[in-house]
């Protein structure tokens, strides 16, 4: 059974950074797609950052330059490093695992961000 558990959010004041985790266990596929979506209240879901098996990496742009996607395989863990934090980056934060060969969707259930003053 695949699960996804996401840590290391928090609050924390703009300009400042923060480390997000998502930690896979049951986990046996060789070929991937890792996903950080958000959401906020009262908005629809946004793709953050993505990264495949071969490490190809796709970012919104709102969060280009600010924030990195990274991945452990050994660990299967997925990073997100994200700085110069805004007001608006503030959102759950949902890691998915996406397996093309048998087209399993994986989701964890969230760290929150807060990003405040």
């Amino acid at each position: 059974q695949v699960q996804l558990v996401e840590s290391g959010g928090g609050l924390v004041q703009p300009g400042g950074s923060l480390r997000l985790s998502c930690a896979a266990s049951g986990f046996t596929f060789s070929t991937y797609i890792m996903t950080w979506y958000r959401l906020a209240p009262g908005k629809e879901r946004e793709m953050v950052a993505r990264i495949t098996d071969r490490d190809f990496t796709i970012y919104a742009d709102s969060v280009k330059g600010r924030f990195t996607i990274s991945r452990d395989s050994a660990k299967l863990i997925t990073f997100l490093q994200m700085n110069s934090l805004k007001f608006e980056d503030t959102a759950l934060y949902l890691c998915n695992a996406y397996v093309p060969t048998t087209n399993g969707d994986y989701w964890g259930q969230g760290t929150q961000v807060t990003v405040s003053s």
